[in-house]
């Protein structure tokens, strides 16, 4: 009998330190483009490729669950911020995977992180749990592979792939899709955060409300 595949899940992790409409937005769009089941926010606890977050776990974990609450297609996830150790990508998915045994899972990167995928630890198992979906942003050049690791154009060729496949399948495509590029950084915000500047339109009135009551990034 063959197996029964559900809708597929989106994965998006980060710091979120603090979340934005740069975070929203684009997968807000992946999530209809995709017929996604919902999209899954995972906040990092300790990420191995970045420098340590300026907010606690606990300030980031509330800022997400305000950024999203009014979005049924969004869903906050713990699972890293519970576990003990850096914030592998691959053992989340491994958790991910047991949870949902019948549903794709797609990964949410954009094209930044995923030219840096082979960085990740473990990086070459990605697939074997996860479809990659790559969206663009502002600041690269979506199809020009002239400028991507070889590592990764190899990656790419071996398993590219367009979203029916993600609907048949648990794992193993990458698919490239343009979305909306808002050119937002939580970097920037912080820098404007410290220069005394308005981070309104930015980032949802709720999350200002949050860093204001902890005197964040100041």
């Amino acid at each position: 009998m063959s197996q029964i595949i559900k809708a597929p899940i989106g994965i998006y992790g980060g710091t979120f330190d603090p979340i934005h409409f740069g975070h929203l937005r684009p997968n807000l769009e992946l999530c209809e483009l995709f017929a996604l089941e919902h999209v899954r926010f995972i906040p990092s606890s300790i990420p191995p490729h970045r420098e340590k977050p300026k907010s606690s776990s606990e300030q980031r974990l509330q800022m997400v669950a305000s950024a999203i609450e009014s979005e049924d297609g969004f869903i906050l996830d713990q699972r890293e911020l519970n576990r003990m150790g850096p914030s592998y990508m691959i053992d989340t998915l491994l958790s991910l995977r047991q949870s949902y045994p019948h549903n794709p899972l797609c990964l949410l990167l954009g094209m930044d992180a995923f030219l840096g995928l082979h960085q990740w630890h473990r990086w070459q198992e990605i697939l074997d749990y996860t479809h990659i979906i790559v969206s663009q942003r502002p600041d690269t050049e979506f199809t020009d592979q002239t400028m991507w690791p070889s590592e990764i154009i190899d990656l790419y060729q071996q398993h590219q792939g367009d979203r029916t496949d993600i609907h048949k399948q648990l794992h193993g495509i990458i698919c490239l899709k343009q979305v909306t590029q808002l050119a937002i950084s939580s970097s920037d915000i912080r820098q404007r955060l410290a220069n005394k500047q308005s981070i309104r339109y930015l980032l949802p009135e709720t999350v200002i409300d949050l860093i204001e009551y902890h005197q964040l990034y100041r």
